[in-house]
């Protein structure tokens, strides 16, 4: 499995489209093709899935009973929050609006790679969530990996 990693620094345009770095767009596997789901992430930001990668959380999600109302929440709020998207020849791809505002994202975007998924934040909201004191990360590494 090829992995994402790395943060890029990216536009997004007056259409609100972005284009996926060169690096990123790579590491997507050829059987993927252009559709890629995107939607509402943790913390903030947008998170974008390969197909594959899409579809592990996806069975999760449906496996959840519909009889129980906390499940039917959970699946009704997942489905709402996401979106299909197709990368063109250029490699971009159209954000919706309302994920531009719900990331807080305007004409900067961080693009970063976090293994099986890559994330699209603000830079804002992204300098706010990240460890930048590399001995603050390696201690909690160190406190939280086994």
């Amino acid at each position: 499995m090829r992995m994402f990693n790395t943060r890029h620094e990216c536009k997004v345009d007056a259409k609100g489209r972005l284009a996926l770095p060169a690096k990123l767009k790579a590491a997507i596997p050829e059987v993927n093709g252009s559709s890629l789901y995107l939607r509402f992430g943790d913390d903030g930001c947008l998170a974008l899935y390969p197909e594959q990668e899409f579809k592990k959380l996806y069975n999760k999600i449906n496996g959840l009973s519909d009889r129980d109302p906390i499940h039917r929440r959970i699946k009704r709020s997942f489905f709402d929050s996401l979106v299909d998207v197709e990368l063109d020849s250029a490699g971009r791809f159209l954000i919706p609006k309302n994920f531009l505002t719900y990331a807080g994202i305007d004409k900067e975007a961080y693009v970063n790679g976090v293994g099986s998924y890559i994330e699209i934040w603000s830079p804002e909201k992204y300098n706010k969530d990240v460890i930048l004191d590399h001995a603050e990360l390696t201690a909690l590494m160190d406190q939280n990996i086994s």
